[in-house]
């Protein structure tokens, strides 16, 4: 009430956070900012308002809110709210007069516009606990412009009933006998009602990247790293189902948790927040029913960062318990696992995680090395770090490097791999890690036992699935890999890097149109990312679309993708100049080494002899393409060459 009033007086105007935050709570408490998201989060329910397309309440990020809601002295509605009301709320009591109840009341204002539980679980009789309003209902079906008094009144009314109710309850501990009444039909009901049927899978979440209020922007990292850890932690509860970081982290600018919940599927979404002073940390975090709206759980703690590893157990074991999921033995182990208790070294891990992962390319991969180096000379039994930097070598290494170089970097992270394992054989991450190795290396039947290693130990975490899914696909293990690739995708679907990998493997399963329309999506969530234009251009240049497939490779020319895909269109549509000025380009990119990709064009140009020389060629220098080998379209037209079925052989695929 305290603060639609406050908006309200400032109609029009922004309201900073701040000022509300001094409003509600003056002493200051720990979770301010999640407080607040909450009260904004409830006026909305109330008012059948979103954040996406708001009518009354907006949201300027970052600095505050403002009604936008035209105010209108309408003598109707005020009546009629009037009318609705005990005579103690038209009067003008007001709802701060009701002593707070330290019960949890079973009816809330948003009773008047929740769901039928038929409606969101599909499990209940199509019947509802009804209490109304007139005044409550009318607004989420009436026009925008509202009476404000008509607004204040029937929320205090609302607010009156409910804090009176608790009262009763807490005074006598009697439960109210409701009412039963038959749902109407879904096309009477009030809009926001009928227009809304959600059900997500009830033991799903999705963790919001926890506010930074530290005060430096600088420790943004930590918070950001504290959040990813939590959301791996719960990954690795058997029975949860957890939305990918990239997905979670989407939602940054204080977002509407309905909004969060449709847009991942999922039924409850965490949020928090972290404050830093030195090794002391702060944090509050707070659990939501996205379908209801009401809170599950929530706490602050104080703590040193060197018992983040048991407060990761702490907040995780809190969830599962709120989302009443099973625990499976020692969980507590499972999320601590190849963890630290160094502060520096845990610090310098969410430093190298945070490089890592915000790269916009392989060459920022060093400074993610340099860190993850740091944490280990820390900590030399940090197996998460040896991990991390396994698999930061092992990329660096696949993309920039070949011959001698590349031989010594793939040995290098192939001992932090297996160090990672020796300290932590059940670290799903270390196993990945060793299997990306493999993968480089050629080494199929080393990479295929690591993969479905890592998976076993996480079959719940998206990056696992998309790497072993994909590599599976590779191997021809279509069903196995698509199903790991869906399932990722499932769990980040605001990611392009899923909807990209599973376009790839689609291409390679020769589901053409499918690919086409994965890459379109990994597009339009990612316009700037060349390669998922290469890729489309591939996919439709397979279905014959020669035109479509030159227009989409032109549009991204400056990616290694594209620049295999151009001279290949280009010699189909007669264009043969232009496909030879285009390979002389890709040689001068990618060097001499590169074997594979040249092998792709001379077999699509029809030089079948040139590409199984090039073919050999890439045996011996070992280059990675390789993998590709065994499923790739573009070497259709060499599979029944006796070379090619030597070099098949050679490289010994499971």
């Amino acid at each position: 009430m305290q603060v639609l009033r406050e908006l309200i007086a400032h109609a029009g105007s922004v309201v900073p956070r701040e000022k509300l935050i001094a409003l509600l709570w003056p002493q200051g408490v720990v979770d301010f900012d999640t407080g607040l998201n909450t009260v904004i989060r409830k006026l909305r329910s109330a008012l059948g308002d979103t954040s996406e397309t708001p009518r009354y309440i907006e949201t300027l990020p970052r600095r505050g809110y403002r009604f936008i809601g035209a105010l209108d002295p309408d003598p109707e509605a005020t009546s009629a709210a009037s009318a609705a009301l005990p005579p103690s709320a038209a009067s003008g009591v007001s709802p701060a007069s009701v002593p707070p109840s330290h019960h949890e009341p079973t009816v809330l204002p948003e009773a008047a516009h929740a769901e039928p539980k038929s409606m969101t679980s599909g499990r209940e009789p199509a019947t509802r606990e009804v209490i109304s309003s007139t005044a409550t209902t009318a607004a989420s079906v009436r026009r925008p412009r509202l009476s404000a008094l008509a607004l204040v009144a029937a929320l205090a009314a609302a607010a009156l009933l409910t804090g009176t109710y608790a009262l009763w309850r807490a005074r006598f501990g009697t439960s109210v006998t409701s009412v039963r009444v038959e749902a109407p039909p879904q096309s009477a009901l009030p809009l926001k009602v009928a227009a809304v049927v959600f059900s997500p899978p009830p033991h799903s979440i999705a963790v919001l990247p926890f506010v930074n209020i530290s005060g430096d922007k600088e420790q943004e990292y930590f918070s950001d790293g504290l959040t990813e850890e939590l959301l791996n932690s719960l990954a690795h509860i058997d029975g949860l189902q957890v939305a990918a970081r990239t997905s979670s982290f989407s939602f940054r600018e204080y977002p509407d948790i309905a909004d969060v919940a449709h847009k991942l599927n999922v039924a409850t979404v965490l949020e928090g927040s972290v404050r830093r002073s030195g090794h002391t940390m702060r944090i509050a975090a707070q659990l939501n029913d996205a379908v209801t709206g009401f809170h599950l759980w929530s706490q602050t703690y104080d703590r040193n960062i060197s018992d983040v590893l048991k407060l990761q157990t702490e907040i995780a074991t809190a969830v599962a318990n709120a989302l009443k999921v099973t625990l499976l033995g020692d969980e507590g182990a499972r999320i601590e696992l190849g963890g630290t208790s160094n502060p520096g070294a845990f610090d310098a891990y969410l430093r190298a995680s945070k490089a890592y992962i915000s790269r916009g390319d392989v060459t920022g991969i060093p400074t993610a090395i340099a860190a993850y180096t740091e944490a280990i000379r820390l900590d030399p039994k940090f197996a998460l770090a040896y991990a991390g930097r396994s698999e930061a070598l092992s990329q660096y290494t696949q993309e920039l490097t070949t011959g001698a170089a590349a031989r010594e970097g793939l040995a290098r992270a192939e001992a932090d791999a297996r160090h990672a394992i020796a300290l932590a054989p059940e670290l799903a991450e270390s196993h990945l890690a060793l299997g990306y190795v493999f993968e480089g290396r050629l080494a199929f039947e080393g990479a295929s036992q690591e993969y479905e290693r890592a998976r076993a130990l996480a079959p719940g975490m998206a990056k696992v699935l998309g790497m072993s899914g994909h590599f599976a696909v590779m191997m021809g293990k279509t069903t196995q890999g698509l199903t790991s690739l869906r399932h990722a995708a499932m769990l980040d679907p605001l990611a392009r890097a899923s909807h990209t990998t599973l376009g790839a493997a689609l291409y390679l399963a020769r589901q053409y149109q499918e690919a086409v329309a994965a890459f379109t999506e990994a597009i339009r969530l990612a316009p700037d990312f060349k390669y998922s234009y290469g890729g489309r251009g591939l996919a439709l240049y397979a279905l014959g679309d020669l035109q479509g497939a030159r227009a989409s490779c032109e549009t991204g020319p400056d990616n290694y993708l594209s620049q295999e895909c151009l001279p290949i269109v280009y010699d189909k549509l007669g264009r043969h100049a232009d496909a030879e000025a285009e390979l002389a380009k890709l040689k001068t990119a990618l060097g001499e080494d590169y074997a594979y990709s040249y092998a792709t064009i001379y077999a699509q140009w029809g030089d079948r002899t040139q590409a199984l020389e090039l073919l050999e060629r890439a045996v011996r220098v070992r280059d990675a393409g390789l993998c590709f080998l065994k499923t790739d379209p573009l070497l259709d037209p060499l599979r029944n060459e006796p070379r090619f079925q030597a070099v098949l052989r050679e490289l010994k695929f499971p």
